[in-house]
This record gives structure tokens, sequence and C-alpha cells, in this order.
């Protein structure tokens, strides 16, 4: 058996709490490099070296392969704790972890050709289908620009979609290719969510062997190749619930922070134009606390309803429906849409200070909700 495939004794394995609670520690690590990660446009290598050294990035790949063997719940709690010290950081963690999860719904040939160095892959996944592939001896030629590569500073590998045209119209597939077989387009200069370093790909007639390729619609569905060689119900998982649940909880974890924010912010700031009254004293001032904090909670509840909804379904061996995965995608959706209400609320409350690039912004998350969440949601 290959050194890289060889599964890890049960000791070594990352636990659901293992990962929490590693999220936990970082939050004060994020907080603290949140102004140099804005100023990078992606993560400091430091943050790199933390992910790598807790054994975060495997937390998804199936035990089989040498993994932790985790799934929605562990990943998602992960971002949502992340992103109270960066929201930034907690995005770009996230999508590196999960396209582990990519890999092991991929065939045992595709699976091979990644994790054959080492259990785990650096690998943003632009999903819009905005190349075009063409049939060769062997595989395919792709070409075309793809958006949305977060974390590709990162990345040794990247699989990017487009359409391949046959007799009966065009097909949507999938296609992984080593970093250095596209050019790494530098887009990325934004008013929010600066740190994720969400440039641009480009692919000029590459190759890239049938191995190393998957039809998007085994891969996205109930029955993924990897379902046949893989025990984990995580697994099969379905695709576009499981993506706009993590993605949500980003938001979610930065509005819990801004409301934090905010309340540390009201017990100790002076009015201007009084005689030294305090913030914390003002009617106006508690009800738009309590409203933040109802309105931040019953996201979270509506949050942690549907990942468990999702969990205990496929975990249970059952399936969803289109009205069932409907449900799911309109609880994430709300659930950023309160995310963004949430932190309105505190904006509104908390005067011209907190615009200040060289601290933990609130208005920076707004970034988060308005540009990225709701392409996926």
């Amino acid at each position: 058996m290959n050194a890289a495939h060889e599964v890890r004794p049960s000791s070594a394995r990352l636990s659901h709490d293992d990962v929490v609670a590693w999220a936990s520690s970082m939050v004060e690590r994020l907080s603290e490099r949140a102004a140099e990660t804005a100023a990078l446009r992606e993560l400091p290598q430091s943050t790199m070296d933390d992910a790598v050294a807790s054994g975060v990035f495997e937390i998804l790949v199936p035990t089989e392969r040498g993994g932790h063997g985790l799934g929605l719940r562990s990943v998602g709690e992960m971002t949502r704790i992340l992103a109270h010290g960066c929201v930034s950081s907690a995005w770009t963690l996230l999508f590196l972890v999960l396209h582990n999860w990519f890999v092991a719904r991929g065939s045992q040939e595709l699976q091979d050709a990644v994790w054959g160095d080492r259990p785990y892959v650096l690998m943003p996944c632009p999903l819009a289908p905005t190349g075009k592939a063409v049939p060769v001896e062997g595989g395919f030629e792709i070409s075309g620009r793809w958006q949305w590569a977060t974390g590709v500073q990162h990345a040794g590998w990247v699989m990017v979609s487009g359409l391949v045209s046959s007799g009966e119209g065009a097909e949507a597939r999938f296609f992984v290719l080593p970093i250095s077989d596209v050019t790494v387009v530098d887009v990325w200069d934004t008013s929010g969510m600066r740190g994720t370093g969400t440039n641009d790909v480009v692919a000029d007639a590459a190759f890239v062997p049938s191995e190393r390729t998957l039809l998007a619609s085994e891969w996205g569905g109930n029955s993924p190749p990897g379902a046949q060689i893989c025990a984990d119900p995580f697994v099969r998982y379905p695709m576009v619930p499981v993506l706009t649940l993590v993605a949500s909880a980003a938001a979610l974890g930065g509005a819990e922070a801004a409301v934090e924010h905010f309340r540390e912010l009201v017990s100790s700031r002076v009015l201007p134009y009084s005689a030294g009254d305090r913030q914390a004293s003002q009617p106006a001032s508690q009800i738009r606390l309590a409203d933040a904090l109802a309105t931040v909670r019953a996201a979270r509840t509506l949050w942690d309803d549907a990942v468990d909804h999702v969990c205990e379904t496929y975990d249970g061996e059952g399936v969803f429906d289109a009205v069932e995965r409907g449900r799911t995608r309109l609880a994430a959706a709300q659930t950023v849409r309160m995310s963004i209400q949430t932190v309105g609320l505190v904006l509104e409350g908390s005067g011209a200070s907190v615009h200040f690039a060289d601290g933990q912004c609130a208005g920076q998350l707004l970034g988060l909700g308005n540009q990225m969440i709701p392409d996926c949601c």
C-alpha cells in the first residue's frame, strides 16, 4: 500500500470535538492577522502553517484514504467559529478543506492522482462551466477562464468545469489540472473579503487525461463514483445543500462576531454631545442589541436545524427529493439574509469608528453577504 494511502491509527484521527477546539483556538490568532490578511489579499503563511499542522485539511478525506472521515457538522462548525476571528480566513480555509470532499466523490483514478503524494489536496474549484473542452486521444483539451478560484495562491491543483460538445448536444464535465497548467489572473481587489485571494484562472488547450475528469451529472448526483469505493456516508451527501450550508456558516459566524463586538462597544463607548453618558445606558442601544441578538440566534437555530436534517437523512441512508433540496437551500439563503440584517443593525448603532481598516471592521462583514454568498445560496 502506498504510504499516502495508509490508514492512520485511530488515536491520530481528529474527532469533531478536536476540530471545534482547534477552530476556537484560532479565533484570536485570525483576529490579530485580519489586517495583514486583507493587505496581502490572501492568507498569511502563518495561517496556512497552522492549518497544515492541525491536520484540518484532511477532515473530509475518508478514513480509507488516511483521512479523518468527518462530515458536514464538523466543517460547518469549523467555518462558523473561524469566522469569529476573520471571515476571509474562514471562507478560504473552508473551501480548501471542502474540496477534498469533491475528490472523495470522484473515481479511484482521480483520487490516486491528487492524493498520491499526501492525503489531502489544496485545490480551488470554480464551478461555473465557462470553459470548452475538445475530446482528444486519451482525454480532453480544455480552454477557458474561470472566476472565483478562492485560495489559488496556496494551490497545487485546480478543478474547473467546461462543456463538451457531442452529437446529442453539450454535457458539463469537471477537469482536474495541476496548477502549473493554468495561468492565475490577479483580479481580487475588493472592498470586502479581500483576504480570500479569489482570483481568476485561465487555461489554453490544456490536456487533461480522462481519469482526471468527471461527468457533472455523475459527480453531483446521489451516487457519485466515490460512493462505490468508500463506505463513508458523507461521500454521498447532496452537493448543493452541503455547499450552501457551509457557505452560509461563514456569514453566520461573522454576524455572531459583529454582535459580540457591538456588545463590547456599547459597554465602553461615551456618546458625543453628552455629559459623559455611555451608550449602554441608552434604551435605543439596548433595544438594538437585543434585536441583533435575537436575529442572529434565530439564524443559528435555522442553520442548525437544516444541518441536522441533512445529516440525519443521509446518515440514515435516505436521499433528498427536489422539495427537500429546495428547503435546505432556502434555509441557507435565509441564514445569510438574517446574518446581513444583524450586521446592518450593528452598523447603524456603532458610529463611524467601526469602519477603520486596521481593526476588526464590522462593515466589511457585509462584503461577504453582498458579494459572495448569494451566488451559492
